[in-house]
């Protein structure tokens, strides 16, 4: 976090914190109050300031003051920075590079998700068909008809053999359902605000 945002956690520790405002759209762009922040730095330094609580509530970290975010899906959006055929460079929306891959998902309407040592990311729509062809069955490309026919299994909730090629590694991808994700990685799409805590707005 930003050396201004912990001189002023620790100056005023007991700042009430703020729900309904900032929300995560699925293509990673940051909304306040359903508007989408345009100006780079503002959502550069919402990316910077950005963490989880142990509830699994995801929050902006705002000098003193914690804004939660409602998220359209999940915590972070995945973008594809880099692609040879040896590696693959990924970053979250935040700004934050991707280290490493630990698994890799499909749910029901075709979306691609991994979670990463950053946590569970939806991969943006836009970098798709850069990672289409690095999807193969048991090591080797899949045809247009294969694949075709192992995406559909896998929306379908089928645990088939299809694996994501990062260059150094090939990680399995398994089938998921998108309701069951936030309990399956431990975050809470809409945070509320707790009964008895007080309000700011």
């Amino acid at each position: 976090m930003d050396d201004i945002v912990l001189r002023g956690m620790a100056k005023w520790p007991n700042v009430p914190a703020v729900y309904g405002w900032l929300s995560l759209d699925r293509r990673g762009h940051w909304l306040l109050k359903g508007d989408r922040v345009a100006n780079p730095g503002i959502a550069a330094f919402f990316g910077r300031n950005y963490s989880h609580d142990e509830q699994g509530r995801w929050f902006f970290q705002n000098g003193p003051q914690r804004v939660y975010v409602a998220l359209a899906y999940t915590p972070h959006v995945y973008r594809v920075n880099a692609a040879t055929d040896t590696t693959l460079a990924l970053a979250s929306h935040t700004g934050a590079p991707v280290k490493t891959v630990d698994s890799a998902y499909i749910d029901e309407t075709g979306q691609l998700l991994l979670d990463t040592d950053l946590g569970i990311g939806l991969v943006h729509d836009a970098d798709l068909a850069t990672l289409v062809p690095r999807f193969g069955v048991a090591g080797a490309a899949a045809g247009d008809a294969a694949l075709a026919t192992t995406l559909d299994a896998l929306q379908a909730g089928e645990d088939v053999a299809l694996q994501l090629n990062l260059g150094s590694t090939q990680i399995p991808v398994r089938p998921i359902r998108a309701a069951k994700v936030p309990a399956r990685f431990g975050y809470e799409p809409r945070p509320v605000q707790p009964a008895g805590e007080e309000e700011c707005y």
